[in-house]
């Protein structure tokens, strides 16, 4: 865990500070530093240094024995604080090895404190549990932070280094989630380490094991974990504060290992499926920070856990199962599996809720299609509703996180795709805008008066290219922050 710290002097061996251009000029921004620039500008344009994002320059200093400048880009007037986040974390990846490390980026309010502190944080992250040999090897991350500011005394500051210090630790819970390989993460085994932590958060936990699936009737789940050695299950866990303002339902596809079952997946492209539980990760770290935090919304967390594998009970293309709730599903297509899980604990989610006395929202996160990536790329996430307001309050929270989503349609003209000649529904529909028809697939099973979001974080979940700002390589834990935005703005307001 990453400890975070107020200072109004430099406190430690390391100092970062952040650098850019103006006017095409290369300029320091020292925060409340203190050292003397004109040097160390010199010096950086010797070596060719740009001040673009994720550049860090390690130079020698006078009054710490390492001064690291990390890149903020273009400075125009007032620096966004998701490049004030992005900028630290760089620093922090870059100089792993260093135990502690003071901030001196440019921070006027309590926001810029709380984003340089997030990046901070979560770039002091490495995953190193299966390592070998080569473990010695690894550069240990940084595990002290501070952050020079003239705001260190005051509440809020305060609070907002204990947020970004929660936040870290649940990112990193997530990413260590996804990094795990299948061979040591199954839905099992996923189970057993939620319900060992939800007792240290408060959260209660229940797990329904494949007994009491069948016995239920979860036919998704069911469906698609059959054909495993590893039993599915489905995780419940409950965040009820006393006085809650609002309730709210968080529903994360946990999908431990996709080799497409039957309809199997290429070589390459199954290499990266130890992370379709991406969602479910997602949705156990927001319901644990949320309850850290101590916010007044009742959280319910579902995570529908199963491994997809091919075997002589995998199910078969055109075989039909029954959604918990009693709809009926075609399955064209075995490997649009996590659909199919999501609407068992959709159905679900929304009974348990309309008992405890309605929803006001329900999301769901997932690693849903390839079709997402192809739209959208590998850093921005989709989201699609039922209800633009709701919509409106996410984009918000986004806007706060940092996060990058971009609002999607749901074409009604798509959903004819769906029809099946024998049951309610088929799995799959049109080829094109196959991420709108997959969300269209889980609207069937959302009540039109529920507000509802569906987020595919399908591309952004999984980072297989360069570790860049505070986004390591292998999982990166996306959707967390939104989410306990939303759950923010909603506790604050009645």
């Amino acid at each position: 865990m990453v400890k975070v710290k107020l200072t109004e002097k430099l406190d430690s061996g390391v100092l970062v500070v952040g650098f850019g251009t103006v006017d095409k000029k290369l300029k320091i921004e020292p925060g409340s530093s203190g050292i003397d620039t004109s040097s160390l500008l010199s010096t950086l344009i010797a070596v060719g240094a740009t001040g673009k994002a994720d550049e860090v320059i390690k130079l020698p200093g006078k009054t710490s024995k390492l001064i690291a400048f990390t890149g903020l880009g273009e400075i125009n007037g007032n620096i966004e604080p998701e490049t004030l986040r992005r900028a630290a974390g760089a620093a922090a990846r870059n100089l792993a090895g260093n135990k502690s490390i003071c901030f001196a980026l440019p921070n006027k309010s309590v926001v810029e404190i709380s984003a340089i502190a997030e990046g901070a944080a979560l770039g002091c992250y490495s995953f190193t549990e299966f390592r070998g040999i080569s473990k010695d090897d690894q550069k240990t991350p940084t595990s002290q932070v501070s952050i020079i500011t003239k705001f260190a005394d005051t509440a809020a500051a305060k609070q907002s280094v204990k947020r970004a210090e929660i936040i870290s630790e649940q990112t990193f819970l997530a990413r260590d989630l996804i990094n795990t390989p299948p061979s040591h993460l199954t839905p099992n085994s996923f189970s057993l380490r939620v319900k060992k932590l939800a007792s240290k958060y408060g959260v209660k936990v229940e797990i329904l094991n494949e007994a009491a699936l069948r016995k239920g009737g979860y036919g998704g789940i069911i469906g698609v974990g059959q054909g495993s050695a590893n039993p599915p299950a489905l995780i419940h866990l409950s965040y009820k504060p006393v006085k809650a303002k609002k309730r709210f339902a968080f529903v994360g596809k946990g999908i431990t290992f996709d080799t497409g079952g039957l309809a199997l997946k290429p070589a390459n492209g199954m290499e990266t499926m130890k992370a379709d539980m991406s969602g479910a990760a997602a949705v156990v770290a927001a319901v644990f920070a949320i309850a850290q935090l101590k916010l007044p919304i009742s959280i319910d967390g579902w995570a529908p856990l199963a491994e997809n594998m091919v075997s002589d009970t995998a199910t078969r293309p055109s075989d039909v199962i029954t959604i918990y709730g009693g709809k009926t599903v075609e399955v064209l297509n075995p490997d649009a599996e996590g659909r199919l899980v999501l609407a068992d604990a959709l159905v679900k989610a929304a009974e348990v809720g309309k008992k405890a006395g309605g929803l006001d929202a329900i999301i769901d996160i997932a690693t849903l299609t390839g079709a997402q990536v192809v739209a959208l790329g590998t850093r921005t996430s989709a989201v699609m509703t039922n209800d633009d307001e709701l919509c409106n309050q996410f984009l918000t929270a986004t806007s706060i996180s940092g996060e990058m989503f971009w609002p999607m349609p749901l074409p009604v003209e798509l959903r004819a795709s769906l029809d099946s000649p024998i049951a309610d529904i088929a799995n799959i529909g049109d080829r094109m805008g196959g991420m709108l028809v997959a969300g269209l697939f889980l609207k069937e099973f959302v009540d039109p008066s529920t507000p509802w979001l569906h987020l595919d974080i399908a591309g952004p979940a999984f980072n297989t290219g360069q570790a860049h700002g505070y986004t390591p390589v292998g999982g990166t834990g996306i959707a967390i922050r939104s989410l306990i935005c939303l759950a923010e703005l909603a506790s604050s307001h009645s």
